[in-house]
């Protein structure tokens, strides 16, 4: 059980305080409602570059990590399709160092042409070592677009092309700050050894004069329901030939969820899992492989992938898995299978709530998908899933007109 406050500055921030006394350490996490998703699909991946201008200097302190560092403290960032995400660690005696800090970056960016510069070159740099010139890197660039036609999850994170980033103008960089960096549209939380009034002054000193900024409905659109099977094959220097398998399936947060997750638990979580069992140890159809959910706020991925082993044909490793997903269509998971995964995802879940950092980003993303209190609820949702759950999403999801495939195929092969 994670006990908070929570209070609404006049400018629209959310803060959430979580005490914990046991901490020798506080954090400020500031979750900002922006994603990859929030992109103009002409001009991708601006979140990602946003969060790393983000640390190119504010308007009164032109070097965010240096100040931040001389009083013990850490801090980084990450972005997803659905958030941007900053996070800072330090002595709580040196709390309003991480105030101070945050707020200015809040108030306004330093919007220098030498920043830009440098943090497009550095995102530029990611987007090749990353995603162009690493084994198996561009399988999600070739994926989400497979799997996705309309809805802007059928980009990366990083971006559709290295072009929409050398092509930002500092216009364009100024216009997406003012849209969405802004109190109304962040949840700030504040953790660790910390008094709820001592939070809510360092709110008001630092963050109260902060513009409210607009109002942003977002008005994405659906993506259909898919149809028909999509394939794709590609060739790549690669070692091993490998499948990408992906369903569409539901948000995170939606009640339908929590079976899914728990079923790509069941078929790949582990040494005892199905897929690892059959396809890995007994077949030795494959050298790795992997059941997964993206976990997204809208309607996300169930991905199987695997890499197959030297010899194995492409269409023998699929038909092996399309035999285990079938299975899970046709019969109830049995109690131990879904009682021990279930075991897991709680003590995963209560584990990483002993650190005052991660208690903060699940406080965080639960108040944005609707309330913070989810946090409590979470563990619960898991236990409630029945085995009757499981089996029928597996049918919802397990279909062959729902699914995008990708054949990864090594040229040596």
């Amino acid at each position: 059980m994670i006990k908070f406050e929570k209070f609404v500055l006049d400018n629209g921030l959310r803060v959430i305080v979580h005490q914990d006394k046991s901490s020798p350490i506080s954090c400020i996490n500031i979750l900002y409602d922006v994603g990859a998703r929030d992109e103009d699909p002409e001009k991708t991946g601006f979140a990602h570059l946003f969060e790393h201008l983000m640390f190119g200097g504010s308007v009164n302190i032109p070097n965010y990590d240096e100040p931040l560092q001389r009083v013990g403290g850490e801090n980084n960032a990450f972005t997803t399709n659905d958030i941007t995400n900053y996070y800072l660690t330090l002595p709580t005696a040196n709390l309003e160092t991480g105030f101070w800090l945050e707020s200015d970056r809040m108030l306004s960016l330093a919007f220098s042409e030498k920043s830009l510069d440098v943090q497009r070159n550095v995102v530029i740099e990611e987007f090749k070592q990353r995603y162009l010139n690493q084994p198996y890197g561009d399988v999600w660039l070739l994926l989400k677009p497979l799997a996705y036609k309309v809805h802007p999850y059928l980009w990366s994170t990083i971006g559709k092309e290295i072009k929409h980033i050398e092509d930002a103008r500092m216009e364009d960089v100024r216009d997406f700050f003012k849209r969405y960096y802004c109190p109304n549209n962040a949840i700030m939380v504040v953790g660790g050894n910390v008094e709820l009034e001592e939070v809510k002054h360092l709110s008001e000193k630092w963050f109260g004069s902060i513009p409210k900024g607009p109002e942003n409905k977002r008005n994405l659109p659906k993506e259909p329901k898919q149809m028909e099977g999509r394939t794709l094959t590609v060739e790549r220097d690669v070692p091993l030939n490998s499948i990408y398998k992906a369903y569409h399936m539901s948000a995170k947060g939606s009640k339908e969820y929590y079976p899914v997750d728990l079923l790509s638990d069941i078929l790949s979580r582990g040494n005892s899992s199905r897929l690892y069992n059959k396809l890995l140890k007994e077949k030795k159809l494959f050298n790795d492989i992997n059941a997964y959910v993206t976990g997204d706020l809208d309607e996300g991925l169930f991905v199987v992938s695997g890499k197959l082993n030297e010899g194995v044909k492409m269409e023998d490793a699929e038909a092996a898995i399309d035999e285990e997903l079938a299975l899970v269509k046709e019969q109830l998971v049995t109690v131990d299978e879904l009682t021990k995964v279930k075991n897991k995802v709680e003590s995963t879940i209560e584990f990483s709530e002993m650190e005052v950092l991660n208690k903060a980003m699940e406080l965080a993303f639960a108040e944005l998908l609707g309330n913070a209190e989810l946090v409590n609820k979470e563990v619960g949702k898991y236990l409630a899933v029945t085995a009757e759950d499981i089996k029928a999403e597996a049918n919802k999801i397990f279909r062959k007109e729902n699914s995008s495939t990708l054949y990864y195929l090594s040229k040596s092969k």
